[in-house]
């Protein structure tokens, strides 16, 4: 995965582009990126070329001390093959034989009315979030009061159906029928949906809705991190099925565990409602309080009662 300069621009807002405009097919290949100080007296040894360089008000100071020579060397030290861009925060002017050896070299030049801080952060955010490893699940995304439930099942079985109850109930779309993921700072699992279905559900036998048109732009959002993954199954009367809670399962999206509770599907059951008190549930465990975990202690505690009971009574 690649992202251009000219998307870094049009994702990142305060960026201008003051050098190099014939450069914004430019890409940028690593989420991280360089502040170069210490390259700043000399030392490269340990540069790091092929990240996004950022000058803060350090640098510039730093370089503003050094003679029109001095800086033509570092510059043209900073600017190789594989830099993507140079960003000058705080709307600092960038140094004239930075623009020279940048230009020379086919390396836009960029200034961000952000503090360095913000800015990094912010450019973080993007280039990880658009140079992830991605993948497409067949499947629904809903924001149930704050956990991304994402429910996955054979084709047919109801998903889409069921994802239209929830976001009557007031909770909201995020994708239908396939969800894009990535996964960000390597533990949080990230979903969004194909530019083509957003917004939209497909009902069989009615044909596609457009979720805000009917229910307003509160009832969908962009993307979520997922929380649950629920499957829905067909009933199977010769299977065993879960009853107190406690056989967590769990869906592996790249390396990450998510939480998977697989729930029968048949007719009469709700399961708009069972989703939304799976979710509830969910969310109530991963606070501390565990509804299994207090009924197997009330169990144990009768157990108790019931055997002292029997002592005294022989």
């Amino acid at each position: 995965m690649t992202v251009t300069i000219r998307e870094l621009v049009n994702g990142v807002s305060g960026l201008e582009v003051v050098a190099g405009d014939e450069f914004m097919d430019h890409r940028i290949s690593v989420a991280d990126v360089s502040r170069p100080s210490i390259e700043m007296t000399g030392y490269f040894n340990f540069y790091p070329a092929d990240r996004v360089q950022i000058f803060g008000r350090t640098e510039i100071s730093f370089a503003e001390r050094m003679t029109s020579d001095e800086r033509k060397i570092i510059m043209k030290k900073m600017c190789t093959e594989e830099t993507p861009c140079f960003i000058i925060t705080r709307n600092l002017t960038p140094p004239e034989e930075l623009i020279e050896a940048a230009t020379h070299r086919g390396i836009p030049v960029l200034v961000a009315n952000k503090a360095t801080t913000r800015l990094v952060s912010n450019l973080t955010n993007f280039l990880e979030s658009n140079l992830a490893d991605r993948c497409s699940q067949h499947g629904v995304l809903i924001d149930i009061y704050g956990m991304g439930v994402l429910i996955i099942g054979d084709s047919g079985i109801g998903k889409s159906e069921t994802a239209l109850e929830l976001v009557k109930r007031g909770h909201r779309l995020v994708a239908d029928d396939r969800v894009d993921l990535f996964v960000l700072d390597d533990s949080r699992i990230i979903g969004e949906p194909p530019e083509i279905l957003r917004n939209l559900i497909e009902i069989r036998g009615l044909g596609v809705i457009d979720v805000v048109n009917l229910f307003g732009v509160g009832a969908v959002r962009a993307s979520k991190t997922v929380n649950l993954v629920i499957n829905l199954e067909h009933w199977d009367k010769n299977r065993e099925y879960d009853r107190l809670g406690n056989n967590t399962e769990s869906f592996k999206i790249f390396n990450v565990d998510l939480p998977k509770i697989s729930i029968p599907v048949r007719v009469g059951r709700n399961l708009a409602i069972i989703i939304e008190l799976a979710a509830m549930n969910r969310r109530a465990k991963d606070m501390g309080h565990d509804s299994t975990q207090t009924f197997e202690d009330n169990l144990a505690r009768l157990i108790q009662q019931n055997t002292l009971t029997d002592s005294k009574e022989k």
